[in-house]
């Protein structure tokens, strides 16, 4: 038995990096600084360690090649999930061109909301760091960012020490939207988080709001969506009162119609904040299993986020017509391969195309994939990178222990060397 300190943390997104974890054998268990998110995933017992094939267990090389036998002369296979690490998502890509795939981060249709504004209007975004040294006010949208977070407070808001904040305990917190689950957005001196509510429905109306008041436009309506003018009014003016405000979001927590269109505004409102001799940012969340990671090799890879296709030999993207789900409900895609090193939960979507499952251990399916390949999981089984939510940061994760699991990236290799032997260009 020995015990890690100083793990660093793949789950959670915010770049958790003071983990300690006790080894024992295969079991992990989080001896210190865990969280509801992080814990779990540590600790998940590994319960396959062979790879199979038509239910049947096999050995990574029979695996791998069936699974290139089903690729081989597929019109339209599409590459799902893409939760992985840097090397993984780079033999993703790298199988996703030899066979002419599209892929398709499970979590894109959320993260589209924010690249359609980048792309549209651009926007004025921070990174953690600059929340833990420089933010005095923080307005959280539409979203329980202590639920997608648990300690995202306690390491970057009311830390002990900022570079450029006096008293970290003195900073103010809002909640715009939903009402956040427990009490860590509570100060240290006591301090609760202001709260207003209203529907998901009727974020945009409230933005809007928000934004003209910001601006100075005068409103004539009393309330909105349940929330007085007055109660607006008054974040519009610690906004513009506050040495450095940050404003965060979760996309894939606006779940309404063009909530493209909310972000905006919110990215619009805050470089008017900036017009006012003061400074404010955006900090989208995300970067939960591995979708910042799939972006950002995708992008630095193609210039494109991932969701893009190589079907006609060269990357092509598109935010709609690419989408996975879409492809195989329309039967335009005939096969799919399903990226998972994180998360056993997240299984592929039932459906009736050949399906190969590169996936954590202990995944179970309603229907038997053709090929499942269970694989190690970065920062636990191997070594690794990924991304943390605000794109600056790769975390170098450690090997925790020796599974005999091969990583997403083993696998993939062995399928496109399969691929190769056949010919398959």
């Amino acid at each position: 038995m020995t015990e890690i300190t100083e793990v660093p943390s793949p789950f959670c997104g915010i770049g958790t990096d003071d983990l300690t974890v006790q080894v024992d054998g295969l079991a992990l268990k989080v001896t210190a600084n865990g969280c509801a998110v992080n814990t779990p995933a540590f600790e998940q017992a590994i319960t396959d360690t062979s790879p199979r094939v038509d239910g049947k267990e096999v050995s990574l090389e029979v695996a791998a090649k069936k699974a290139a036998a089903l690729l081989k002369d597929t019109r339209l296979p599409v590459i799902g999930g893409c939760a992985t690490d840097v090397n993984g998502m780079r033999a993703l890509l790298a199988l996703a061109d030899r066979v002419g795939a599209v892929v398709d981060n499970m979590n894109f249709s959320a993260a589209r909301n924010n690249f359609l504004t980048l792309q549209d209007s651009g926007w004025m975004n921070t990174t953690l760091a600059e929340v833990k040294n420089r933010c005095d006010l923080l307005l959280v949208v539409g979203s329980d960012l202590e639920a997608f977070a648990p300690r995202f407070f306690e390491r970057y808001l009311w830390n002990k020490e900022a570079m450029f904040v006096d008293d970290t305990a003195s900073r103010q917190v809002i909640y715009l939207g939903k009402a956040p689950s427990g009490n860590a957005s509570t100060s240290p001196n006591g301090q609760a988080a202001k709260v207003l509510t209203c529907a998901d429905a009727d974020l945009p109306e409230v933005i809007a709001v928000l934004r003209a008041l910001v601006k100075g436009h005068p409103i004539q309506a009393e309330a909105v969506a349940g929330i007085a003018i007055a109660e607006l009014r008054t974040i519009a003016e610690q906004l513009k009162a506050a040495r450095y405000s940050v404003v965060t979001w979760a996309a894939g927590a606006l779940a309404f119609r063009q909530a493209e269109l909310t972000v905006q505004t919110l990215s619009e409102m805050i470089k008017d904040i900036n017009d006012m001799n003061t400074r404010c940012s955006g900090l989208p969340l995300g970067g939960k299993e591995g979708d910042q990671t799939a972006n950002q090799v995708c992008g630095w890879t193609t210039g494109f986020p991932a969701r893009t296709r190589f079907s006609r030999g060269y990357p092509e993207y598109d935010p709609f017509l690419n989408d996975a789900n879409a492809l195989i409900a329309n039967d335009e895609a005939d096969a799919l391969v399903w990226v998972q090193a994180f998360n056993a939960k997240a299984v592929p979507p039932t459906n009736h195309v050949p399906t190969i499952v590169i996936g954590r251990s202990g995944m179970t399916f309603a229907k038997e994939p053709a090929v499942f390949i269970p694989v190690g999981t970065p920062g636990i089984d191997h070594a690794g990178h990924a991304y943390r939510m605000d794109n600056v940061v790769a975390i170098r994760l450690k090997k925790l222990r020796d599974s005999g699991l091969p990583s997403t990236a083993d696998a993939l290799h062995a399928i496109e060397n399969a691929l190769r032997e056949m010919n398959v260009c």
